[in-house]
């Protein structure tokens, strides 16, 4: 959430920032409940004062013998002035932070300005993108045709949107996820197993509710959500609580499923695998000082790339445009693979720093080296999502014979197995 003080000292740079986002939120409608608001707490001050004046008279009339009934009767209306205001207050702080909520995160100045995501600059590009001499097939149909992925049974069991790994298909995404972990926990990332549903302030803390609620799965009777990313639970660890810098930076990772209702994707692509309401992932997250941020985004983003260099996976790294950023999101690279079976590059993970946006919502801070209490930036990053990667070895792995070739980093996982097929 951004600072109701930082919108008032800097009017013309919050707008300047939701243009260039693509967002049309009201910073006029803030700035005038703002007034209204410091208006109201004027007249209070104003009233305390005078309230304070007229108990000294009364203490003054009593102690001289006089009577105070006057001065009791202007005491009794102050204090029904300030009860009002009091409630006027509170109602004008609620409108307040009903239209702050949906004031998303303004871009980072390097982000490319556009609408979409044909504004996105490549980075790099790693790994050279194979020329096979036969026809590699989709992922949904040699995944069929080896028996590994079963699409009609998903849509039997659950509907559209599902899938089903059976066999070595199943051990292959269970072999990546140990891989996932094995290589952060390595780099020092602390492991999490965290809930997998969460409650609405968790969703709220960062940033899915209000602004996402039609893409999530929420259980209606206890109010709970099912979560989007591993981003949820890992982030909101620390709400409402005050940490040492000490314990900064915090750099965890763990292994959830996730749940979206793809409200949006209408016209993306959704053959197969390639966008599906559960999916597997492995998530990274890092809480972080303000001044070190930017340096921990490029770091974070290594990380997740190091993964898919494990997989011999070529790969390139975008920087999201300001209008395909996410609601909280200040600036964003996408790690898109090659898919060799539909020959177009498939987004596999978002890095993403927040800044203060998310820690602001969860009201999670910390305090510095001069007992300063501060509020620190969070980032976070698929490492990587299976949904998308899994597809992809499918079909950079394919060979002319119809099987696949496991890559070499995941066959200690998979008992030594060299082939699919």
């Amino acid at each position: 959430m951004l600072d109701l003080k930082f919108i008032r000292e800097n009017p013309q740079v919050v707008k300047d920032g939701l243009k260039r986002k693509y967002d049309k939120a009201d910073v006029d409608q803030i700035l005038s409940l703002d007034d209204s608001r410091r208006e109201i707490i004027r007249k209070v001050e104003q009233l305390k004062a005078e309230r304070n004046k007229v108990s000294a008279d009364i203490a003054k009339a009593k102690k001289s013998g006089k009577s105070a009934d006057d001065a009791i009767a202007a005491m009794r209306q102050v204090g029904e002035e300030i009860s009002k205001l009091d409630n006027d207050l509170r109602d004008i702080e609620q409108q307040i932070h009903d239209v702050l909520v949906w004031i998303p995160n303004l871009p980072h100045e390097s982000v490319p300005v556009g609408e979409d995501e044909s504004a996105a600059e490549v980075v790099r590009e790693w790994g050279e993108i194979p020329k096979p001499d036969f026809e590699v097939l989709p992922h949904w149909e040699i995944g069929e045709k080896l028996g590994i992925l079963d699409l009609p049974a998903a849509a039997r069991i659950s509907g559209s949107g599902f899938y089903v790994l059976r066999g070595m298909g199943a051990y292959l995404q269970r072999a990546l996820i140990n891989y996932m972990l094995d290589v952060h926990t390595a780099d020092g990332y602390i492991e999490i197993a965290p809930p997998f549903i969460v409650n609405e302030d968790s969703m709220f803390g960062t940033g899915q509710i209000p602004k996402m609620a039609e893409d999530m799965y929420r259980t209606e009777n206890d109010n709970m959500y099912l979560i989007p990313t591993g981003e949820v639970p890992l982030t909101n660890l620390h709400r409402d609580e005050i940490v040492s810098y000490k314990d900064l930076p915090m750099n965890m990772v763990c292994y959830t499923p996730c749940f979206r209702r793809e409200a949006g994707a209408a016209g993306k692509d959704t053959r197969g695998m390639i966008r599906v309401h559960q999916f597997d992932k492995v998530e990274l997250v890092k809480i972080v000082k303000a001044e070190s941020s930017y340096d921990e985004l490029e770091t974070l983003t290594k990380q997740a790339e190091k993964i898919i260099q494990g997989l011999k996976i070529p790969y390139r790294v975008c920087t999201l445009a300001t209008g395909d950023l996410s609601f909280a999101s200040a600036k964003t690279y996408d790690i898109e693979l090659w898919a060799a079976g539909v020959q177009k590059y498939l987004e596999i993970s978002s890095i993403s720093n927040f800044e203060d946006f998310q820690a602001r919502r969860m009201n999670c801070r910390y305090r510095d080296e001069e007992k300063k209490v501060k509020f620190p930036h969070t980032l976070n990053g698929s490492g990587v999502a299976l949904a998308r990667l899994i597809p992809a070895i499918f079909e950079n792995y394919q060979n002319p014979d119809g099987s696949i070739t496991i890559p070499e980093v995941l066959r200690s996982y998979m008992g030594g197995a060299e082939k699919i097929g």
